[in-house]
């Protein structure tokens, strides 16, 4: 069997671990914990970045900061992860979504100002397998209309957009270091902030809602509940076994973007012939080899491909259910506009085995099987 994913394993994860474990420093906020802040920051140049436990901890840290109240409403695309708009949710937000483009699965930029109200606070563009959003029109559209930009960059770390990183690029940007993702601890997840106005609050709601941070650094003489929050920081084994990930982040992604335009290469010639589409990267967006999915005809065909895979050794997947089709998306969002391409999009949408490590030979085995697939 070719497993659709497998985590990265670098060589030095154990040896971290271990070397935070005989320092007798497991929770979270010491050394690992410093050193992977500092490399994110230095990689994205972002204000500051904490670890968190989540992508899903950072997304509700930034409702939090952004102060998102009940009745507030927030516009997302609705082909995304669960995690996107529950942070919002849990703040008592209505969420608004828009329709996506089809060549890249991101928000379709050009439909977000006429789902703007009076009640809008927040836009949360989602970097579907790290290919940047238009983040120039959305940027300019969210400062017209006073209103926060919080980027789901989950799949978009090492990835960027006109030079810029994604997650650096919005007020506030959130990474996932999930199993699923390029660089992983297991679980664990990152806060970008981007605007000085947030930092000093993000340190504080981290951690518990306390002062404990500026405690520790000599700034006061005690620590006391300041702000609400929450316990979102990732022990420091986990953020030893992450910095291990992060040092060889470019010997990752290099391996993955070859497979990924390994992939490309051999299945260009069924584009062309018309038997399926391939994913699109337009030219100011730099990604990292996250993802790397099909489109065939229709649902049917889509299922009888993984059916027909399955048969063959090869783990192939389908990806999100558009949130607004959910039992909880009709409960607490609703869809402005037209559905022409999310739930059209995402029935077609088959992503293919794609990870650290991945062979040659096994990239030419689900093509050829692909081609088979096709061609019966």
């Amino acid at each position: 069997m070719i497993p659709f994913s497998k985590p990265a394993i670098t060589g030095n994860e154990i040896k971290y671990a271990n070397e935070a474990m005989s320092k007798g420093k497991l929770s979270g906020d010491h050394d690992f914990t410093r050193m992977c802040n500092s490399w994110i920051e230095k990689q994205t140049r972002t204000r500051k970045a904490f670890l968190t436990t989540s992508c899903t901890h950072a997304l509700e840290m930034a409702a939090l900061l952004t102060d998102i109240k009940d009745g507030d409403e927030v516009i997302m695309p609705s082909y995304t992860f669960v995690s996107t708009a529950n942070a919002f949710v849990l703040r008592g937000a209505r969420i608004v979504f828009v329709d996506i483009m089809p060549d890249t699965m991101n928000m379709d930029e050009k439909l977000i100002e006429q789902a703007i109200t009076d009640r809008t606070r927040a836009i949360v563009p989602v970097h579907y397998a790290g290919v940047g959003c238009e983040m120039d029109t959305i940027m300019r559209i969210a400062r017209k209309h006073n209103l926060f930009v919080i980027e789901d960059a989950a799949q978009g770390m090492m990835c960027t957009y006109k030079g810029m990183a994604l997650g650096a690029i919005g007020d506030i940007g959130t990474f996932s270091f999930h199993e699923t993702k390029n660089y992983t601890c297991g679980e664990g997840g990152a806060i970008l902030v981007n605007d000085e106005r947030f930092v000093k609050r993000a340190e504080i709601i981290r951690e518990k809602g306390t002062n404990r941070s500026q405690f520790f650094r000599g700034e006061v003489d005690k620590y006391n509940w300041q702000d609400v929050g929450s316990s979102w920081l990732p022990s420091d084994i986990n953020a030893a076994f992450l910095f291990a990930q992060l040092e060889m982040a470019d010997k990752i992604t290099d391996n993955r973007l070859k497979s990924w335009n390994l992939y490309h290469e051999r299945l260009r010639s069924l584009e062309e012939k018309g038997c399926l589409e391939l994913p699109k990267v337009p030219v100011e967006c730099n990604h990292n080899g996250h993802m790397y999915f099909i489109k065939l005809n229709n649902l049917v065909e889509r299922t009888d491909a993984i059916n027909y895979l399955k048969e063959k050794g090869i783990s192939a997947m389908f990806h999100y259910v558009p949130l607004h089709s959910s039992k909880a998306g009709l409960r607490f969002g609703r869809f402005c506009g037209e559905d022409k391409f999310t739930t059209k999009e995402s029935e077609r949408l088959l992503r293919l085995p794609l990870y650290y490590g991945l062979s040659t030979d096994d990239i030419n085995f689900v093509c050829d099987k692909i081609k088979a697939f096709l061609k019966r």
